[in-house]
């Protein structure tokens, strides 16, 4: 037997992170009940935005275009890379530092576990990257998580292989955190400080 149009919309909202069977359910309610006008909206603007966002094909950020706003940008400092693992990751730094360089979207963390590996997150680009030999230091933004420390070291060795001098942040991050919620004072610290990678 077929589910309702509603089960239906409460099922597709579930597909958000954080997001239950109840909080689903309450999502549905309000835009059926409330905003179907603002609803009518996000639909269109979420097709548009599944049609027309893809990945910059230097950084692998969100874009509309090939290559994305920083990369296309000629005042970035062209020889610093910092690798992140997530866009939202790389919107902190932007927001919280001065920093003027150049990124690299993982679009995640080695884990073996869940099947995520070096082809995953795009390393074999990120190593033609860095054997072209504009860039001089590979800034390791990687959450102090478990498997951002192991995604850490991994990126530390593909920079020594290239010649490249791999530093990461320090101070301030906390073990277990995540950088999208770390406050900007303490980000723009940490960032500040990093420290090269030890071998």
């Amino acid at each position: 037997m077929s589910s309702s149009l509603l089960e239906q919309l409460i099922e597709a909202l579930r597909i958000l992170p954080g997001v239950g069977q109840k909080t689903a359910q309450r999502m549905a309610y309000q835009l059926l009940e409330r905003e179907r006008e603002g609803g009518q909206r996000l639909a269109e603007v979420l097709a548009l935005a599944l049609e027309h966002i893809g990945h910059c094909k230097h950084c692998r950020d969100f874009t509309e275009t090939e290559v994305c706003a920083i990369c296309a940008s000629s005042s970035r400092d062209q020889h610093l890379l910092c690798a992140v693992e997530s866009p939202a990751d790389r919107l902190a730094i932007e927001q919280a530092t001065g920093y003027r360089g150049l990124y690299f979207i993982l679009q995640g963390r080695l884990s073996p576990l869940d099947g995520i590996g070096p082809r995953e997150l795009g390393l074999d680009a990120l190593s033609e990257r860095l054997a072209q030999g504009e860039i001089t230091e590979l800034i390791i933004a990687t959450n102090p998580t478990v498997e951002g420390e192991a995604t850490a070291h991994y990126l530390a060795q593909l920079a020594r292989q290239h010649k490249v001098h791999p530093s990461r942040l320090t101070h301030g991050v906390p073990l277990g955190g995540e950088l999208e919620y770390v406050d900007r004072g303490t980000l723009s610290h940490a960032f500040g400080t990093r420290s090269e990678m030890p071998l």
